[in-house]
This record gives structure tokens, sequence and C-alpha cells, in this order.
């Protein structure tokens, strides 16, 4: 038994996690943040995957039998290959779950005109998951792309509300918006930008739904929980969080009270592939 393992390239992930913590404060958890190698999403298919998939053992050496990848570039370039050419390797029970998976099968129950708006990371956008996983739970459904290159610099930079982010989160939004007038509701498919969503909501018309994935996957994570016994019975039930980062454990904590809206303290571990 041990505790769910929540694992991000950065610091973004810790907005999925502080909702997974609201949802179910009982268990204990481990987040790790592979910083020293951030960003990932400009990286290939390969070097995520061997990234993450580093990371995933590293956690799975802490006890962690369920991994959570809080990151869409993650769930998007490896998450399939890990589930499909790792996992049956383990000798014992260990499941790893994405956050992309949980946000695609539920859209349709918030979308009426069947067209939806997808902002997101250049790697994410590339990868083409969202397309490819709406269309599986949801033929009807158009998905309307748009990469947002600048907002996650700008929100690790603490530059939440200057003019130049009010600027580059209007640009982006109105290029979504002219691919499609259907458009009734946006996904915010990157785990920095809802704390850009009080200014995402001010370029983004009233009647258009906005969603962020934390409540989503908080949500079917303790769905997930609740249909394999299996799983939630090696999950430790203490309410004791540890956080981890392979890059300086001061400079973490310095950025990642802005995302978990709380101070954490963390301890520093070594990345083994840099």
């Amino acid at each position: 038994m041990g505790p769910i393992g929540i694992f991000d390239s950065g610091f973004g992930g810790l907005t999925v996690f502080r909702d997974i913590v609201r949802r179910l404060p009982q268990y204990d958890y481990v987040y790790l943040g592979d910083n020293a190698r951030v960003p990932y999403g400009t990286r290939s298919f390969e070097t995520v995957y061997a990234y993450t998939k580093e990371c995933v053992e590293k956690l799975f050496a802490m006890d962690c039998h369920l991994v959570v990848l809080a990151c869409n570039t993650a769930s998007a370039k490896a998450l399939r290959t890990i589930q499909q050419r790792d996992l049956p390797k383990q000798s014992d029970l260990r499941k790893v779950l994405g956050v992309i998976r949980p946000t695609t099968e539920v859209i349709g129950r918030h979308t009426e005109t069947r067209h939806v708006g997808i902002l997101a990371t250049p790697g994410t956008v590339k990868s083409m998951s969202y397309p490819i996983e709406i269309q599986k739970f949801y033929p009807d459904i158009t998905v309307h792309q748009q990469a947002c290159p600048l907002w996650v610099p700008l929100v690790e930079n603490a530059e939440l509300d200057s003019p130049g982010t009010a600027y580059f989160v209007e640009r982006e939004i109105g290029r979504l918006l002219q691919q499609s007038p259907h458009i009734d509701t946006v996904v915010l498919a990157c785990t920095h930008y809802p704390l850009l969503y009080p200014l995402i909501r001010r370029f983004l018309p009233e009647p258009i739904r906005l969603l962020a994935q934390g409540e989503l996957v908080a949500d079917s994570l303790a769905d997930y929980l609740l249909r394999h016994p299996e799983v939630e019975q090696l999950c430790t039930e203490g309410g004791n969080i540890r956080f981890f980062t392979t890059d300086n454990a001061m400079d973490f904590e310095g950025k990642a009270e802005t995302f978990y809206g709380k101070p954490v303290k963390a301890t520093h571990v070594k990345a083994l592939l840099t």
C-alpha cells in the first residue's frame, strides 16, 4: 500500500492536484514535478516518453500503485505507450491515468451546438489527442484547436494581469473563435491556463462555456477508485502530502504556491537521464 502519485513536467499539474485533494482529501499523495527538464511541450514524443516513464518509475519506487499524469503533454505523448508497453511488465498491480480522457469523455454533456474549442500548448495541439479522443466518444462533435505558445511562460513569470498577457489572451481567443461561429464550449487543455481563467473569461463571449480540467479530473479519479476497489484498497488514507522536484527545491516552493493555492515544502530528487 502507498500514496497516490501525481506527476507533472513542472508546476501546472498543481492546479489539477489542488482539485484532486479538495475532492479526495482522505488519501496520501506524492507530487513529483520534473522542473529540471521543463518544458515538455517542445520535445519529441520519444523524449517525453523517456522522461515521463522515468518519473513514473520513480513514483512506483515511492510505493505509489496509482499514478496520475497531471500534464497534458505527458498524457498526449507518453500515456498510451506506458499503459500498453510498460505496465504489463510490472509484477504487481500498477495503474497510470492521464488528464485527457477525463476531459474528453464528458465534453458531450456541455455542448449543444456540437462545436468545441480547445486552447492548448503547441505540443498538445500537434499531437491531435483531443480531436482523436473526442471523436471516440462523440463522433458528431467538431473540434477546433488553437495553440497558445506564450501563455505558459507568461503564467510562470507571474504576468497574470499585465497588458501584454491580455493582448496575447485576446489574440488567441479571437483566432479560435474565427474558426467557427458555432463554438459554444471551450476547454482549457493546459494545466497552467486556470490561472488565466478570469482574463480568458473576460475575452470569451458570455454564452460560451469555459471548462478547466481540475474538477473534471478529480471527479473522474473519484469514480475510477469507486469502480476499481482492487486499486483503491492499495491507496493509503492519512491525508499526508509530499512534494518532490527534480530542480531546486526552494525555487519550486517559491512558484508552487501560485499554482497550488497554499505554501508547500518540497524535496529535491535527481533526474537520472540528465
